[in-house]
């Protein structure tokens, strides 16, 4: 079982920069494609990016491109949201997703297909 734990969640001003990680804990992550999520509230989760097995291949949405970007060190087991010139509309919960991909180049943009999900990161900008 693959059990993730997010951490670098916060308050921070509009225009600020914050980083979120994600760890495994007991399992290693170098099969797995990783995402990160976000759900405001009364929103739908939605996929901010992703990230390939071998960490060559990301994308992010199209409401954080040139802000945001994800990153993954294997040998240390995490994955990484760079955020920067953060913006209220940021404010979300952040999750961090895990999904078993056979390969190394791809991602995956569907919820549907990562299937262990970390417990949620408060993320708040303020204006």
């Amino acid at each position: 079982q693959v059990q993730l734990v997010e951490s670098g969640g916060g308050l921070a001003q509009a225009g600020g920069s914050l980083r979120l990680s994600c760890t495994a804990a007991g399992s290693t992550l170098d099969s797995y494609t990783l995402g990160w999520f976000r759900q405001a509230p009364g929103k739908e989760r939605e996929l901010v990016a992703a990230i390939s097995r071998s960490g060559g291949d990301t994308s992010h949405a199209g409401s954080v491109a040139g802000r945001f970007k994800i990153s993954r060190d294997n040998a240390k087991n995490t994955v990484y949201l760079q955020m920067n010139s953060l913006r209220p509309e940021d404010t979300a919960v952040y999750y961090c997703a895990a999904g078993l991909n056979p390969n190394t180049g791809t991602y995956y943009w569907h919820a549907k297909d990562y299937a262990h999900w970390g417990q949620g990161t408060q993320v708040t900008v303020s204006t």
